[in-house]
C-alpha cells in the first residue's frame, strides 16, 4: 500500500553535534498540507528540517519524506531526495555574481536538466508563478529583500517538488513583505505541494492560521486548536 503522508516521522531522535535536541519526534504531513513549526532559537527547528532534507543523518527512529526512507540514506541518494524537496532559507543563498535567470538555470543543470529550451521554459514558468517574470536579467543586489526571497521560492519550485521545507523564510523581511511570502506559500500548498514552515513570527500564525507544531524543551508537540 503506498505511503500517503509526504512527511512521516516515528520515534525519531534529532541530534545536532551529538547533542540530543528533540526526542521521540512523531508526526505526519499530508499531500498539500500547510504546517507551521514554531519554537525559540535553538529549540531544534532547523535541526529537524536538516534531518528531513538529508543534511543531518537519521540515527534513531524511522522517517519518510517524498517517498524516500531516511533510515540508512546513502550520500549518493541525497541529491535524488532533494529533487523532490524545495528548500527555502532565511538568508536567500543566491549566487551574487549571476542574474536571476542564471541562478535558476544553475539549479536545473545541477539536478539533471540539460536542454536549453526546457531550462528556459521552466524558469519562465516559476518566475511567472512568483510574479517576477520581468526580473530575469537582474542581479540579486538589484532586487529588494522581498524580491530576492521570491526568487528563492521560485528556485524551490523548479523541480516540481512534492514537499517544501522553509526555514524562517520571513526572518529578514518587513511585515508587509512577510505577508506576501506567506500568501505565496499558502497558495503553493493549495495547489498540492506539502509545506512545512519553521518560524518564530507569531503574527504570521495569527494572519494565516494553520496546523502548528511546537518545539519546546526537547519535545515536538502539536498545538491544540480552539
Amino acid at each position: 500500500m503506498p505511503e500517503t503522508a509526504k512527511i512521516k516521522m516515528e520515534n525519531v531522535q534529532i541530534y545536532q553535534d551529538k547533542n540530543l535536541v528533540l526526542k521521540n519526534v512523531g508526526f505526519e504531513i499530508s499531500d498539500g498540507e500547510f504546517v507551521y513549526m514554531v519554537g525559540k532559537t535553538g529549540s531544534g527547528k532547523s535541526s529537524l528540517l536538516k534531518t528531513l532534507y538529508g543534511e543531518l543523518p537519521l540515527e534513531e527512529g524511522t522517517a519518510h519524506v517524498a517517498g524516500f526512507e531516511l533510515n540508512g540514506l546513502k550520500t549518493k541518494q541525497v541529491p535524488m531526495l532533494r529533487r523532490k524537496i524545495g528548500i527555502i532559507f532565511q538568508d536567500f543563498q543566491l549566487l551574487t555574481d549571476r542574474t536571476v535567470g542564471d541562478n535558476l538555470a544553475f539549479v536545473l543543470r545541477a539536478t539533471g536538466t540539460t536542454q536549453k529550451e526546457e531550462i528556459n521554459k521552466r524558469i519562465a514558468e516559476v518566475l511567472e508563478s512568483v510574479n517576477l517574470k520581468t526580473k530575469l536579467h537582474k542581479y540579486p543586489h538589484e532586487l529588494s529583500g522581498g524580491e530576492q526571497q521570491r526568487v528563492v521560492v521560485a528556485r524551490a519550485l523548479l523541480n516540481n517538488p512534492e514537499v517544501i521545507l522553509a526555514d524562517e523564510p520571513t526572518g529578514n523581511l518587513d511585515p508587509e513583505t512577510s505577508n506576501e511570502i506567506l500568501r505565496l506559500l499558502v497558495n503553493i500548498a493549495a495547489k498540492g505541494t506539502s509545506v512545512l514552515l519553521a518560524t518564530h513570527d507569531y503574527d504570521l500564525l495569527r494572519a494565516y492560521p494553520s496546523r502548528t507544531l511546537i518545539c519546546s524543551n526537547g519535545i515536538l508537540s502539536e498545538a491544540q486548536t480552539r
